[in-house]
């Protein structure tokens, strides 16, 4: 490919993220009005978690079909994930970080012990 090519495919996908109206899923507006990913941070990562448990809880529609489908293996998996970030970052968080962990992880063992 040469570079001329290069150039324009990359101002066409610069074009298209500056001038659309909405973002697509997933996706945000930064300062320059281009779609981007949000930044990741403590809590986007505790959340996201979150709902992949609650996902295999079958807590949450599957996006594309609508099931609700549950996988106890799954879920304890990312509820144990969440255990180990809670042992490895003991006295290494801020309050908000802190709150949101406990908060979450308590109410997935809640869910959890009454599925099974």
């Amino acid at each position: 490919m040469t570079d001329t090519m290069t150039d324009k495919m990359t101002n066409k996908m610069t074009d298209s993220q500056t001038n659309c109206g909405e973002c697509p899923d997933g996706r945000i507006k930064d300062s320059s009005g281009r779609c981007v990913m949000p930044a990741v941070t403590f809590a986007s990562f505790i959340l996201s978690l979150n709902t992949s448990a609650l996902y295999h809880m079958g807590e949450l529609p599957h996006p594309e079909t609508g099931q609700k489908l549950v996988d106890l293996e799954l879920a304890k998996h990312t509820i144990d994930t969440l255990i180990l970030l809670a042992d490895k970052t003991r006295n290494n968080l801020d309050a908000d970080d802190k709150e949101l962990l406990t908060r979450i992880l308590y109410e997935l063992k809640m869910r959890y012990v009454k599925l099974c």
